[in-house]
């Protein structure tokens, strides 16, 4: 199994060395619908790439090396869907902070999958 996690890890890599990264909500800018909620790290998204809720794939991008270093995935009973976020240049306190924005509210709950992990 650790052969087909490497692998995981290399498509993502490519996918990512072949994507435009924009980044559309700055570290300290507020949610567009929750204006409670302001970003710590800065979010966007994978330009011409598709997830779950038609957009671009989501990333989280951190002040680290720019490498792909763990996932996030996501359940959002409100939207009633299930996605990844790629982490890419992630501090161990950015991936904190990016686990609890993704398990702050009853409605999403997420798991962090570190680069490394072993199933």
């Amino acid at each position: 199994m650790n052969q087909y996690n490497d692998e995981f890890w290399e498509a993502l890599d490519e996918l990512v060395s072949n994507s435009q990264i924009v980044i559309d909500r700055p570290k300290g800018t507020t949610h567009p619908k929750y204006p409670d909620v302001i970003y710590r790290v800065d979010y966007g998204y994978l330009k011409d790439t598709a997830s779950m809720d038609g957009a671009g794939i989501d990333v989280w991008v951190g002040s680290g090396e720019k490498k792909v270093d763990a996932i996030m995935c996501t359940v959002d009973l409100m939207k009633r869907d299930s996605e990844i976020k790629i982490l890419i240049g992630c501090t161990e306190e950015e991936k904190k902070i990016v686990y609890e924005t993704h398990n702050e509210s009853k409605y999403m709950k997420g798991i962090l999958i570190r680069r490394g992990d072993r199933a």
